[in-house]
């Protein structure tokens, strides 16, 4: 299942890095990745395939919402939701 991923926050040391961390341990993989700092606002967008054998798409949600103690907003869409919803 591919899922597209936001991050959004006050820049800081380790959140690629607890983001790929929380991936890992799913046994989600990284297909593509962009990330930018604003100012002092961090900014990332991932695709990803989700493994739903090892791990459902709640339950990589739930694992990520452990990213959000580094002060991120961490979003998680199905990218077939995700396209849908910029379909004109």
């Amino acid at each position: 299942m591919k899922c597209v991923i936001g991050v959004l926050g006050k820049d800081r040391s380790g959140i690629v890095a607890a983001v790929s961390v929380a991936l890992a341990e799913c046994g989600a993989n990284i297909d593509d990745i962009s990330q930018t700092i604003l100012g002092d606002m961090f900014s990332m967008t991932m695709l990803t395939t989700l493994d739903t054998e090892k791990a459902d798409f709640n339950a990589v949600q739930e694992k990520l919402e452990g990213v959000a103690e580094l002060g991120v907003q961490v979003t998680i869409q199905r990218e077939d939701v995700f396209q849908f919803m910029y379909k004109i």
